[in-house]
């Protein structure tokens, strides 16, 4: 079932080893793919020279140990011949009378493949070149290893029959090492996943160096990076291993196994290979040099894992789950927004901006955008026009609210009840004002707009805009009314992260955090209904347009990733199966499609607005979308689950 979604269980097996025991060696091997299988893994690989153990040394000048290394691979090919797995196993290799330190593939009783290493180390602690030849030194592209002839060489791609979106390669330790990796010529040949056989001992610093050299070889290559490295057992004489294993994506691990364990190791995780071919496609960049290596692909049956998602998804994709990160995070965002709008004031020469305040989120991140703007030109807040325009809908609470953070500011307050002149247009236009439908709430939300926009005519300034980039995903905002300004900080900002910025900033502004804190406890709401009989909102947004959690979730890996409806339903039941029911989030997730596809003519003419993550819908940015497209085939798909 997780093919057709793109996802690949990999494993990588530190095994417990005897240096030299090949029987010993292929008994554990044997027994961990075995585990593999169990745990639905459709492609494992050992360390560098697992089957016999990478530190042999001289002993690999020895027959009787490639002999039976001969005799442990086949062992292992009969054991495992029955299970539906590929694995892949390190092992000294004779042809063309040389010794190569490969990395055997077999399946199902066959071997697909042999792969030689590239790279010897010969420096320090390793002197590989006693023994073993480079890739660039054979002669023949095959061999004959247990009765079959099969190719070998740097240059096989592993290719899945049914899902040619799927493809591993593999290179051998110091081969991620080089200045030019193998893998950067397999993944531009097609490898979205690429297996590493590999024994780095063990220094000070060393652990942080390989973790990060994985991550970003996986990053800059956007691939899935498998990295199995020898244990403790292969510790000897002056070099001590650690057994570390890592399994990382387009730059992010997805997991790490424990170091220094005797015991045999597995980790596991589902790579998202769709997610990588997303990636390389919208990168235009990613393909502009070719593989200078001609590859020969080989193709593969690799099961299809019917198994639930072993991968995780945080609910919140656009905030960090880490508390330093995420304050790291809106430090680097509060400061971009607010350089976007300084530049935008110094270009234009105004010293004056203009802003509605509401008492809610949105608005209260923009106005402290714009004092943090006016702090970087050293323009005095005073400046800081401020408007509150009570409605109908209007709340106490949120109007308190209001004029205590244009206060404690020194901002410029200005009031301009909206009641009398909407009472008059509803006259003017036949509404009747108790008909409380969407042009009773439109009017409001245009007249606001005219206001700030006449007073910026008045006072020379700026109308700085408060939308933000969910409401701009689900189109819900006025066109012509809230959807207007001359510019717009939030623009790229999603409401669940507008949450967490403003608190960042409450917690490090103590002369006005008990505003800001009351205000991140208001309900989210437009205002434009009026309240109830005691002066409490009665209009809240995520009662009519769903949770802005699950939006900004499905916002995400729609347009981050390019997931298909019924991979962005099959990971949010996986991620909210304690918060929503199934039906909940289809319902929702079929809402976002059909608000996305028919808004699109409101996110056509935006204002500017400073881009500061991954995920942007400028029409002059990221989102070049017709405004007339049909979401028929994503609402099919959904449908279809």
């Amino acid at each position: 079932m997780l093919k057709q979604y793109g996802y690949v269980r990999v494993g990588a097996i530190v095994p417990e080893l005897k240096v030299g025991n090949v029987l010993f060696n292929a008994d554990e091997i044997i027994k961990q793919i075995k585990l593999a299988n169990e745990k639905g893994v459709q492609i494992v690989t050992t360390p560098e020279l697992s089957l016999t153990g990478y530190t042999c040394s001289d002993l690999f000048h020895q027959d009787i140990l490639l002999t039976s290394s001969l005799v442990g691979l086949q062992k292992i090919v009969d054991e495992i011949k029955d299970l539906d797995i590929i694995s892949i196993i390190g092992m000294p290799v004779s042809l063309d009378n040389q010794l190569f330190n490969t990395a055997v593939i077999i399946s199902k009783g066959k071997i697909l493949g042999v792969v030689p290493k590239t790279y010897i180390p010969n420096y320090e602690e390793f002197y590989e070149k006693r023994w073993f030849q480079s890739s660039l030194n054979a002669i023949s592209n095959t061999i004959t290893l247990l009765g079959e002839e099969v190719p070998f060489g740097i240059d096989l791609l592993f290719q899945d029959k049914e899902n040619k979106n799927i493809c591993f390669a593999i290179e051998i330790c110091e081969d991620l090492w080089s200045v030019t990796p193998p893998s950067n010529e397999h993944t531009l040949a097609g490898a979205n996943i690429i297996f590493n056989l590999s024994a780095s001992n063990e220094i000070i610093g060393k652990y942080e160096y390989r973790k990060n050299l994985v991550k970003m070889q996986s990053a800059k290559t956007k691939c899935a990076y498998i990295y199995a490295s020898a244990g403790i057992n292969e510790s000897t004489t002056d070099v001590v291993f650690s057994g570390h294993s890592l399994i990382a994506e387009s730059g992010n691990i997805l997991t790490e196994g424990e170091r220094f364990s005797f015991d045999s190791s597995l980790i596991i995780a589902d790579v998202d290979t769709y997610k990588i071919m997303n990636d390389r496609h919208k990168d235009i960049s990613y393909m502009g040099i070719k593989p200078h290596l001609p590859h020969r692909t080989i193709q593969v049956a690799i099961k299809d894992a019917n198994t639930d998602l072993l991968r995780t998804y945080s609910m919140y994709p656009f905030v960090p789950s880490n508390e330093e990160k995420r304050n790291s995070r809106c430090y680097e965002i509060f400061n971009i927004q607010a350089s976007g709008l300084a530049k935008r004031l110094k270009h234009t020469g105004m010293k004056k901006a203009v802003i509605g305040i509401s008492g809610g989120l949105d608005s209260t991140l923009a106005f402290l955008i714009i004092v943090e703007a006016f702090k970087k030109l050293g323009i005095d807040n005073k400046n800081i026009i401020a408007v509150t325009m009570p409605g109908f809908g209007t709340t106490g609470r949120t109007y308190q609210n209001a004029v205590n953070l244009i206060k404690s500011f020194g901002a410029t307050l200005k009031e301009v009840d909206i009641k009398e002149s909407c009472n008059v247009h509803f006259n003017d236009i036949g509404q009747d004002p108790n008909k409380f439908d969407v042009t009773y709430e439109n009017v409001q939300a245009r007249e606001r707009t005219q206001i700030l926009m006449d007073i910026a005519n008045k006072e020379g300034g700026l109308v700085i805009g408060t939308g933000d980039l969910s409401e701009l995903a689900l189109g819900w905002c006025t066109y012509n009314g809230d959807h207007m300004s001359m510019y717009a900080v939030n623009t790229s900002i999603p409401k669940t992260l507008v949450r967490y910025l403003v608190k960042w900033i409450a917690d490090t502004h103590e002369n006005m955090a008990a505003t800001i804190y009351d205000i991140l406890d208001t309900p989210i709401s437009p205002e434009l209904l009026p309240p109830d009989q005691k002066g409490n909102i009665t209009q809240k947004t995520e009662n009519t347009v769903g949770p802005y959690i699950l939006h900004d979730f499905f916002l995400y890996h729609f347009f981050r990733y390019g997931a298909s409806p019924k991979k962005i339903y099959l990971i949010a039941k996986n991620t909210f199966k304690d918060m929503y029911t199934d039906e909940e989030i289809k319902k929702w997730l079929t809402f976002f499609l059909k608000r996305f596809f028919s808004q699109q003519f409101k996110r056509s003419c935006l204002p500017d607005g400073p881009k500061v993550g991954t995920i942007s819908l400028s029409p002059r940015g990221d989102l070049r979308m017709p405004s007339d497209g049909d979401v028929n085939i994503w609402l099919q798909d959904l449908e279809e689950f």
